[in-house]
């Protein structure tokens, strides 16, 4: 067992390694051998992670770090658990999304209608095929063609139902939504319905206007360090979060299946949302953007470089940021008008992605790459919004002396300051001496990179840095 306090900061971790579970009760730690044909068990394994007998070694892990932000107003607690998963099955591999199930299971207990909504691929199917099977003929999946002809008269296929009824993919049907507000206000309330959506609810418009009042939504992105644990990190940032890209057998099959994701994309997801470019011109418009991760945006560069009006540019990066493949962080300014109009920074939110599109292929070339640390910063920014930013709205601040903070949360008075440093030492940068000299809380989340928190608040008045 190995364990380690951080800073004084009231972390700790705790790890299991394969040598300890192999050892021997005389400490030797050689391997065991398996249980003899006599029934004789005293020799046996008992790690439930390796009954079976083709398998790779995937190491079981339990991290708890718990962190106590002080703001402004009262203490902010956040709690990282990752739990003790099975990483890997023979013929099927599957990360149990326990937490984001058990938070839907609850969603679906006090709402009429819950709307689950993330880019594709992030496994909201599976998550929904766990509460209802497939086979159900309360199932409706759009992307089939017998499904959407069940739907050609929506009011006779689902007013019968009972109990849970999934819609899948509903982007492709919105006009579903005001049949939904009829069958959420009946008076016995027989059926509860969970509609996923592989888009925001902004680009759905006719779900927060028909189902105000009974509507409730969901987010589910990929997978977290909460998923794979931290000794996995490494391969969640250079493969990315999408599951069937950070679990595929090796990484040539991973590199593909993001290859093609990006090219379904350009044929066919991003035109069904108002794309209209070739679609080779479309992932030349991807790239660009992947060059610009984590800096300002300036929509005239890919303006110039595609050839359209910057007007064009901006529509489509907003037609990125609806199907949740980029994230948009806007500059916080106390005059909200300011953050509209000021440059915001980009991120593509799946660092997979963002690798293929920047030609990166592994670990070596990722760390030879002058985006390391910009695709390093999104992927930690990601996982600091999945923590917290739940509740919070995110934003970065920046003043023109070049002070800056990678990431600004805020709701009401309480402001949550995260600077992303990639070092074994981070340095004060000019932030820093906008604010009072508090401790630094160092949050390690993987080897020796190093998160550096700082909890600020911002004055209304003078936009200055207290706390």
């Amino acid at each position: 067992m190995f364990t380690q306090s951080i800073g004084g900061c009231g972390h700790d971790l705790e790890s299991v390694t394969d040598d300890e579970r192999d050892t021997d009760s005389d400490g030797k730690g050689e391997d065991r051998d398996p249980a003899p044909a006599n029934g004789d068990d005293a020799d046996a394994d008992t790690n439930p992670h390796r009954t079976r007998e083709v398998r790779e070694p995937w190491p079981a892990t339990t991290i708890k770090a718990d962190v106590l932000l002080r703001t402004v107003n009262a203490p902010y607690s956040m709690q990282i658990t990752v739990e003790d998963v099975d990483l890997h099955d023979a013929l099927h591999p599957v990360i149990p999304r326990l937490h984001e199930t058990a938070a839907l299971r609850t969603a679906l207990a006090r709402s009429p209608v819950v709307l689950l909504v993330g880019a594709r691929q992030t496994g909201k199917t599976t998550i929904a095929r766990s509460i209802l099977p497939s086979s159900d003929e309360a199932y409706f999946d759009l992307e089939d063609p017998r499904d959407l002809a069940r739907l050609d008269e929506p009011m006779l296929a689902l007013e019968g139902l009972h109990g849970t009824v999934v819609i899948d993919e509903v982007q492709r049907r919105p006009d579903l939504f005001p049949v939904l507000r009829v069958l959420a206000d009946r008076e016995s309330s027989p059926a509860t319905f969970l509609v996923l959506g592989s888009a925001s609810p902004s680009a759905l418009r006719q779900a927060p206007e028909s189902l105000a009042g009974r509507l409730e939504i969901l987010e589910l992105g990929g997978l977290g360090i909460g998923d794979v644990g931290a000794e996995r990190f490494d391969d969640l940032w250079l493969r990315g979060g999408f599951p069937r890209s950070f679990l595929a057998p090796d990484n040539g099959t991973s590199i593909r299946w993001r290859s093609n994701y990006i090219r379904t994309l350009a044929t066919r997801d991003l035109a069904d949302f108002g794309v209209g470019l070739p679609a080779a011109t479309i992932e030349r418009f991807l790239a660009l953007v992947a060059h610009a991760h984590g800096q300002l945006w300036n929509s005239a560069e890919p303006a110039r470089a595609l050839g359209i009006a910057e007007t064009t540019v901006r529509k489509y990066l907003d037609v990125l940021a609806d199907v949740m493949l980029v994230r948009v962080l806007r500059p916080w300014h106390e005059n909200v008008a300011k953050r509209q109009v000021r440059s915001p920074k980009v991120y593509f939110r799946d660092s997979g992605l963002a690798h293929t599109l920047l030609g990166i292929d592994d670990r070596a070339g990722l760390l030879r790459n002058p985006r390391v640390g910009a695709t390093w910063e999104g992927v930690v920014i990601e996982e600091c919004i999945r923590q917290m930013g739940k509740t919070m709205t995110p934003y970065f601040w920046r003043t023109s002396n070049g002070a800056e903070l990678d990431l600004l949360l805020v709701r009401g008075d309480t402001r949550i300051g995260i600077d992303v440093k990639r070092a074994d030492a981070p340095r004060i940068t000019p932030w820093w001496n906008c604010a009072n000299p508090d401790p630094v809380m160092y949050v390690p989340l993987a080897y020796r990179r190093v998160v550096m928190v700082r909890c600020t608040a911002l004055s209304r008045r003078t936009g200055a840095l207290t706390t």
